[in-house]
């Protein structure tokens, strides 16, 4: 799903979860907003490390022909996993998630990473795509040692 997406979808939670809650610190409401999509920080971190360049645009234009090559393949039946992405795995989402009884902001953080997360589910689903993405660290890391 493209960035701008989950600004939006991430900018309408954050303001539904301010209303059930209007009396939620500044700071948190802001950590979850800005969890909702910079958890896609491991998609720029790819493409920096694959392309060698660490401008933003660079990112843009290799996700963008990441995505063509991903539908050419869709349509010839090839299912290939795609780049590795550490901040959207299973283990990294617990360990946020357990970050949060040491310091609440980070609670705040792991909704919004759980938001982002549901998204790109429901995202790779539409699109039959769901064998795209490592949902866990560990799966990776065996694979790698094989």
């Amino acid at each position: 799903m493209r960035p701008y997406y989950h600004i939006i979808f991430g900018a309408i939670f954050s303001i539904l979860v301010w209303i059930a809650a209007p009396q939620l610190n500044y700071l948190y409401a802001i950590l979850l907003f800005l969890s909702t999509f910079l958890i896609d920080f491991d998609h720029y971190l790819c493409s920096a490390l694959k392309t060698k360049k660490l401008g933003l645009f660079h990112s843009f234009a290799y996700h963008k022909e990441i995505r063509k090559r991903e539908l050419t393949e869709k349509a010839r039946g090839i299912k290939q996993r795609g780049d590795f992405h550490l901040f959207h795995t299973v283990e990294f989402h617990i360990l946020v998630g357990l970050l949060g009884f040491v310091w609440i902001g980070f609670f705040y953080i792991f909704l919004g990473m759980i938001f982002h997360s549901i998204i790109d589910v429901y995202s790779l689903l539409s699109d039959k795509m769901m064998y795209r993405r490592e949902f866990f660290l560990t799966s990776w890391l065996l694979r790698q040692i094989r």
